[in-house]
């Protein structure tokens, strides 16, 4: 079992810079390739990035180098820092988590776990 708990969403105007993070409650040892996903209105669920267990990282092309994916294993938390945000960015950002040491697939793979989400939103 595996509990997600995301933070750090808001409003912020764009060129502005928010940072996301995940907590991970885990019950049994193991490793785990996470990701964040995000969801606009009227609109499907996206991927942004993964990041393997070793922090091997894959990314959205949209948002390839405004965001960065990162994690700290010790405490088991997940980050995604947003630089550059642009009112298209708006969206309800999730956290996701699978068994497994690697993403083989990126944000196209299939996770098991999921957070609540928290939203993020961005005004011209």
């Amino acid at each position: 079992q595996v509990q997600l708990v995301e933070s750090g969403g808001g409003s912020v105007q764009a060129g502005g810079s928010l940072k996301l993070s995940c907590a991970r409650s885990v019950y049994t040892y193991s490793s785990y390739c996470m990701g964040w996903f995000r969801q606009a209105p009227g609109k499907e669920r996206e991927g942004v990035a993964t990041i393997d267990s070793d922090g091997s990282a894959k990314y959205a092309t949209s948002i390839k180098g405004r965001f960065t994916i990162s994690q700290n294993n010790a405490n088991n938390i997940l980050y995604l820092q947003m630089n550059n945000l642009k009112p298209e960015d708006t969206a309800m950002y999730y956290c996701a988590a699978q068994e497994g040491r690697y993403c083989p697939f990126g944000i196209w793979g299939s996770f098991g776990y999921w957070g609540q989400g928290t939203q993020v939103t961005v005004s011209s």
